[in-house]
Order: C-alpha cells, then structure tokens, then sequence
C-alpha cells in the first residue's frame, strides 16, 4: 500500500491565486483549471477579460498533464508526438476527443515524486501560459517546503 496527497480546495485555490498573481503581473487574464489524480475537476477560475474557450482548454491540459504524468507540450516532441498518426499522442487524442490537450500549458502537479493532480492555464502563448504555471506550482512547493515536501515547480515535468 502507498500513501499519497489528496488535493483539496484549499491548494486549489492556492495555485489559482498564485496563477493569477502571475497573470495579473504580466498582464495577459488566463483560466486555470486544477484537477485532482484522477483528472476530476477540483477549481476552476476565469479571469475577467479571460477568452470564452479558456475553460474547457484549461480543463483538458489539466486533465492531460494528470492523466499521463507530464507537461502537456512534452506531447508535441518525439517520441510521443506531434500528434500525427503513428505516435501516441495521436492515438491518445482519438481516444480522448476533447480532453486531450497537446500544447503549452498543463503540469502535473508532483508532491514528493507522486502526480498527485494537474494544474491547466490557458489564455497566453506558450510563454505565458508556462510562466504562470510555473509560478502556481512554485507557490505550492513554498507553501509545503516547511514541512519537508518537495514540489516539481518547472515547465518540463515527466514522472
């Protein structure tokens, strides 16, 4: 038996507040989407002025990176990617019409090595999208160093 973390609305919230600072600070309104480890939806936050289709892309790069453990712009680079057929993205996304995400902006969320959800920013480009997600997930790693946890709080994730 394995004891992991359990997301719960309170970080949630906390990487949506994080992601929003960042937004705000670089000026671009985002949607974030944090999912737990099985991809089921925890919050989601559409910033004023964020586009209407943020939500349902944020939901699937947060579903994506939890689902498959990695970053989701790791999708377009071989050996998984790009989504062509022949690769297992490609394979992946028919299986997954909708919910899968291969672009810039989903990171799982990693808590002393273990997935323990996934994080989806949408609303940037890939830079901005990265750079506020990154952030949230940095706010996590600070919020549960003090009790000795280790938070992956970078744009290339896979575990």
């Amino acid at each position: 038996m394995k004891a992991t973390f359990q997301l719960e609305l309170e970080e949630a919230r906390l990487l949506i507040e994080a992601a929003k600072r960042k937004a705000e600070a670089i000026g671009v309104p985002e949607t974030v989407a944090v999912v737990d480890q099985g991809g089921h939806l925890i919050a989601l936050e559409r910033m004023d002025g964020a586009r209407i289709t943020g939500p349902e892309i944020a939901i699937a790069k947060a579903f994506t990176a939890a689902g498959h453990r990695r970053s989701t712009h790791l999708f377009t680079r071989p050996p998984t990617g790009p989504a062509l057929p022949n690769n297992e993205a490609y394979g992946i996304a028919l299986m997954f019409p909708g919910r899968f995400a291969v672009f810039v902006g989903g990171f799982p969320i990693v808590v002393d090595d273990a997935v323990i959800g996934g994080l989806g920013v949408s609303g940037g480009n890939g830079e901005q999208d990265t750079a506020v997600g990154v952030a949230a997930l940095a706010c996590l790693a600070e919020r549960l160093a003090p009790a000795g946890h280790c938070v992956l709080a970078e744009a290339d994730i896979k575990r």
